[in-house]
């Protein structure tokens, strides 16, 4: 059973980041507590010419301004009008979250999975949004994807709550259980009160010699099927959840630029997909939709162990 807790991984980029915009968000709208961790990468700890305690020194004082914000964001929270309407928090009874920075050494990935083991989520930054996007998204939070056993959230840099007013996109297959990223994708839409709104993607096998009239003709049977398949999940999760609806997108082409293209006319405001994770993989081994719509997402996108 996880704590009601939401992990938030913070560096010394944390204000230029979404992740802990995203996090405060996610708390308020959960009325869950927070927990930032600094991981302390012990390699940096032995680099010749850096003395240990001023790396001590500099992460130590790094995590007292993240719970001077902390503090200061939970004040802010008590004014007048904001909580009206919200549970007290079963934290302290009186509907104040008790935030809390916290300092860990050891590998930067690694460290943050085992802390939020047993939490919520665990949300994360993302570095890239330039015109030239990194090859790899800062290690940490590829790794922290692939390694994970709870929902992680990547948050592009600089994301603003005010970014994306659309629904919460969900993009499945025919053939997973789609139940642990419905109920995440649910719960993020109705705590919002937006749609949400599957997205799945299709494309021909290769046709290579088939006449084109052809190649429409399967096209077409294709989307009514997956149309047809949708439309029934759709109409089981709503029978669960009658307050939230659940709309259906079905596109041919890629699989990533079909999730992205599809997010992007929505507005999404957040994405969310299934990660498979037969064993403790490495960040090479993510499913190729997954890694691609995590460096290329202009929106928070939330990864879902299934």
């Amino acid at each position: 059973m996880s704590k009601a807790v939401i992990h938030v991984g913070v560096d010394d980029s944390w204000r230029d980041t979404g992740a802990m915009e995203w996090a405060l968000q996610e708390s308020l709208l959960r009325r869950e507590p927070l927990q930032a961790v600094h991981v302390i990468d012990e390699r940096i700890r032995t680099v010749a010419g850096i003395p240990p305690d001023l790396v001590d020194d500099q992460a130590t004082e790094l995590v007292n301004t993240v719970q001077g914000y902390l503090d200061e964001h939970r004040n802010e929270a008590q004014g007048p009008g904001l909580g009206e309407g919200l549970d007290a928090s079963p934290d302290d009874g009186q509907g104040l979250l008790d935030h809390e920075a916290e300092l860990m050494l050891g590998p930067p990935a690694r460290t943050l999975t085992d802390a939020a083991a047993d939490s919520r989520m665990l949300v994360v930054g993302r570095r890239g949004m330039g015109t030239f996007k990194r090859l790899l998204i800062g290690s940490t939070s590829e790794a922290v994807v692939a390694q994970t056993t709870v929902p992680v959230v990547i948050v592009p840099d600089r994301w603003k709550p005010s970014d994306h007013a659309g629904p919460v996109v969900v993009a499945l297959d025919q053939g997973d259980d789609h139940a642990p990223v419905m109920e995440f994708a649910i719960a993020a839409a109705s705590e919002r009160n937006v749609p949400v709104r599957i997205v799945y993607v299709f494309d021909l096998p290769g046709l290579y010699g088939w006449e084109a009239v052809n190649a429409e003709g399967v096209s077409a049977d294709m989307r009514e099927q997956a149309e047809r398949h949708f439309e029934n999940v759709a109409a089981e999760w709503n029978q669960k959840y009658p307050d939230v609806t659940i709309e259906v997108d079905v596109r041919r082409g890629h699989r990533v630029d079909g999730v992205l293209n599809g997010a992007a006319k929505a507005d999404a405001q957040l994405i969310v997909v299934g990660a498979h994770h037969h064993a403790r993989v490495t960040a090479a081994l993510l499913g190729t939709v997954t890694r691609g719509v995590l460096h290329h997402a202009t929106c928070p996108l939330a990864v879902v162990p299934v």
